[in-house]
């Protein structure tokens, strides 16, 4: 009997303990409130009695699990930041992964949110969307029927995706001619080569001069190794100038970029910086103290509407540096840097934690980088550019693609001719000669 009175006791003073417990809590969340409306225990309170009223009352009651009610939360959450900051579920951050690891199932479309609209910021080459003749800065309306004026980027990007040979249809909107046109596009399992296309340019174009040509599709884990090899090849043909096209490169893992500018650049060189709103994010990328230094050749970079991230922040930095020479056309202007952190059940933030400056400390994100010589190309002219790439036409055609297809690529070939015409005439050997 005894014990069962301190049982009953205890009982008691543990109920008590509880109710004073939630009573101080809820004190405490009021006062809270009261001094800082922006209080996370007030606001966290809010939420909490949000998602206990769902699954309470809610009709469909197969909708609200916590694990739907906190996902579909923190998607909205996310997508109400900025279009590039996302909740990823943890399909969506391996998938992520094997896009970092040039690897992926889909369309072969870049895309991301412009002025509010879904814009394909470019398609990557030998992609079902490649060879459909899609072009950077066209604005999809629908993907399979459903309008994407509503989604999220991330709703878009899992629409997009899918299983190889399964079909997909976008309705796509081409503001250079106000053209909507259905494209029908089949799903495929691609694989990224990100450096392509090296050779040295046929020489009815460049006259006396050996003038290299490589191609960098997208800034990936092996992609700075790859041009390595590619230089070093190159430079073994007597190469003496080098147009590095960065067009519709829609970027990739900064620091690949930033060792993609080592292979042009002296060790420690800062090549990029990042600013945010904490003092953390505040830093600077410099070039590699070991990296391999090369000859100072000429060098032309093309870009377009489609470089954009890790393409910016090279031409930024190859351009602010006095390094190169950019040809094109205006930058798609995304430079902001993403954190992405795991979460304990495999899905994933990612965030905007800053934004990237060149040397020059020019802004990036929503202005892009402005070549020094602008070269437009009409969407005639890119169409049949894409479709040159993504067919077999043999290196020894490139005269006739260039002169009839490819202003931009002729124009910096004349600039680089220009160079070295001059540093020849101006060479000590001809100074002595005088």
């Amino acid at each position: 009997m005894i014990f069962m009175k301190r049982r009953f006791v205890l009982i008691v003073v543990g109920f008590l303990a509880v109710i004073n417990g939630l009573l101080v809590l809820r004190l405490f969340t009021v006062h809270a409130a009261e001094n800082d409306p922006d209080s996370g225990y007030a606001q966290i309170a809010v939420f909490a009695k949000a998602i206990q009223l769902l699954r309470q009352d809610y009709v469909d009651g197969d909708k609200t699990s916590y694990h739907d009610l906190v996902y579909a939360a923190m998607k909205g959450m996310l997508a109400s930041l900025d279009p590039h900051s996302q909740f990823m579920e943890p399909d969506d951050f391996r998938d992520m992964q094997d896009d970092t690891r040039s690897r992926f199932n889909g369309l072969g479309i870049e895309v991301s949110t412009k002025n509010g609209v879904l814009t394909v910021v470019t398609p990557m080459e030998d992609t079902p969307a490649a060879k459909a003749g899609i072009l950077a800065g066209d604005q999809i309306l629908k993907i399979n029927g459903t309008p994407t004026e509503k989604l999220e980027l991330q709703q878009a990007v899992n629409l997009l995706r899918g299983k190889p040979e399964q079909k997909a249809t976008l309705t796509i909107l081409r503001p250079s001619s106000k053209e909507v046109k259905d494209y029908v596009l089949e799903r495929a399992e691609v694989k990224v080569q990100s450096v392509k296309n090296a050779h040295l340019i046929d020489k009815e174009l460049t006259g006396a001069f050996k003038v290299g040509y490589v191609r960098v599709v997208q800034f990936n884990e092996p992609t700075a190794e790859e041009l390595a090899k590619t230089l070093d090849e190159l430079q073994k043909q007597g190469m003496q100038a080098l147009v590095l096209d960065l067009r519709n490169n829609p970027g990739g893992l900064l620091n690949s970029a930033v060792d993609v500018c080592a292979q042009f650049l002296p060790p420690n060189t800062i090549v990029v910086s990042t600013q945010g709103r904490a003092a953390s994010q505040e830093r600077d990328y410099p070039t590699s103290s070991t990296a391999k230094e090369r000859p100072r050749f000429p060098l032309a970079v093309l870009v377009n509407e489609g470089s954009a991230s890790g393409a910016e922040i090279v031409s930024g930095a190859l351009k602010d540096l006095k390094r190169a020479i950019l040809v094109g056309e205006t930058t798609f202007g995304k430079g902001s840097v993403q954190n992405v952190l795991q979460l304990p059940d495999g899905s994933a933030l990612r965030f905007t934690t800053a934004k990237y400056y060149t040397p020059g400390k020019q802004v990036i994100h929503g202005n892009g980088v402005t070549p020094n010589i602008a070269v437009p190309m009409t969407a005639e002219q890119e169409h049949a550019l894409f479709l040159s790439r993504n067919s077999d036409t043999k290196i020894g055609d490139e005269k006739t693609q260039v002169r009839s297809r490819d202003p931009q690529m002729l124009r910096a070939i004349d600039a680089l001719k220009g160079v070295m015409t001059y540093a020849q005439e101006n060479s000590p050997k001809n100074e002595a000669k005088k």
